[in-house]
């Protein structure tokens, strides 16, 4: 399995789709393979290594879900209940559809947010909400480097300001739900959100690389992100949705969608802990009901079709929790049994996790856009389940 894996990432790499790559796959808790290629840096000729850190993007968003989770377990949040009975400035929405703005009929749920039903949009040209939304993340990072930085509540307040899509629990569409549901947790956790995940998650789930910035003694191990160019490779320097892209000072914005960076080895340990029902080396992190709850589908059969519109790869999967989970092996265009569930990040990386197997596979790559790395993860993933089911 080492030589089909090694070769085709050499192959992807030598075809200039990223610089460097690395992936790690266990099964039952044992390690199978860990193989790296490439390099983490181009300019400096400094290779891919296993302790390299990666910006999560929107990899992130599962352990923003175990946190919610975890706190429905111990009755602090109500899947059910209205957001705006933790964030009172989400009391009044309104959806704009085509410029005509009109009181939502009913408020966004929790459950809405981790089912990404809510309405509330990324930036992009195509909406009012999208546009709105752009703003508030050019409005972010306007102050990104100043000395007043908006915050994970500022945001959220901003975020309550914004045009819905649609109406609350009608669609799919991906969107902000994750960086609200962040605001949400540091109001029911009474601590802030990245205080939070250190206690709960990653203290005791051995995540020492895992945070949302990376400290000066470590910063020679983050990967330099690549885009493509008429030139082949170039650094690209970005401070996409927010996120300083050195990611060298704590931030005021802890974005529960995509803020987190981290290791191949500290992010098994968040997987791994999942895979065996909320315990990670006889610890009790989540309830196995929570971890049940977290590994099922959301959708109802029209929300499943705008998943499988946005990204075409997903046939037969659901969405819930903020993670992708296999409902129907048949329409998958990947080898991926029933009840697999992950998710992947803007930079490439990618997280599955396949109970029926025990298997946990788990890639590191900062490309742009994921470009040709999401082919590259798919092949992976197929040589591993052909190898290993």
């Amino acid at each position: 399995m080492y030589n089909k894996i090694y070769n085709t990432i050499k192959e992807s790499i030598d075809s200039g789709s990223t610089s460097g790559a690395n992936i790690l796959v266990l099964k039952h808790g044992k390690e199978e393979l860990y193989c790296e290629y490439g390099l983490k840096d181009t300019e400096n000729n400094i290779p891919m290594t296993r302790d390299t850190i990666f910006r999560l993007y929107s990899q992130t968003k599962p352990v923003t879900a175990a946190a919610a989770m975890l706190l429905a377990s111990k009755g602090k949040i109500d899947l059910s209940a209205d957001i705006a009975d933790y964030l009172p400035q989400f009391k009044e929405s309104f959806v704009n559809i085509n410029g005509v703005r009109t009181p939502a009929r009913r408020h966004i749920t929790v459950n809405d947010l981790l089912n990404m039903t809510s309405g509330l949009a990324y930036p992009d040209e195509n909406t009012p909400g999208g546009r709105q939304s752009g703003t508030l993340f050019w409005n972010m990072e306007q102050r990104l480097f100043g000395d007043n930085p908006m915050t994970t509540a500022e945001f959220a307040e901003g975020a309550a300001k914004l045009d819905l899509c649609f109406e609350p629990g009608e669609k799919f569409m991906y969107g902000i739900s994750a960086d609200i549901l962040g605001a949400l947790i540091e109001k029911a956790a009474d601590m802030s959100f990245g205080e939070f995940l250190k206690k709960e998650f990653f203290e005791p789930l051995d995540m020492p690389d895992t945070d949302f910035y990376v400290p000066a003694e470590k910063a020679h191990r983050l990967a330099k992100v690549y885009n493509y160019s008429e030139n082949g490779l170039t650094e690209c320097i970005t401070n996409h949705l927010g996120l300083r892209y050195y990611r060298d000072v704590p931030p005021a914005f802890e974005s529960g969608g995509a803020g987190l960076c981290s290791t191949l080895d500290d992010y098994s340990h968040f997987a791994s802990m999942l895979l065996n029902g909320g315990t990670y080396c006889g610890k009790r992190i989540l309830p196995e009901a929570a971890v049940r709850f977290m590994t099922k589908g959301g959708l109802d059969e029209t929300q499943k079709k705008q998943l499988h519109d946005g990204w075409d790869w997903l046939g037969g999967y659901s969405y819930g929790c903020l993670m992708r989970i296999c409902e129907e092996e048949r329409f998958t265009s990947v080898f991926s049994s029933k009840g697999e569930y992950g998710w992947d990040g803007w930079l490439g990386t990618f997280f599955s996790n396949e109970p029926a197997h025990g298997i946990t596979l788990l890639m590191g790559v900062q490309q742009v856009g994921i470009g040709r790395t999401g082919t590259l993860v798919r092949k992976l993933k197929n040589i591993v389940m052909s190898e290993l089911t």
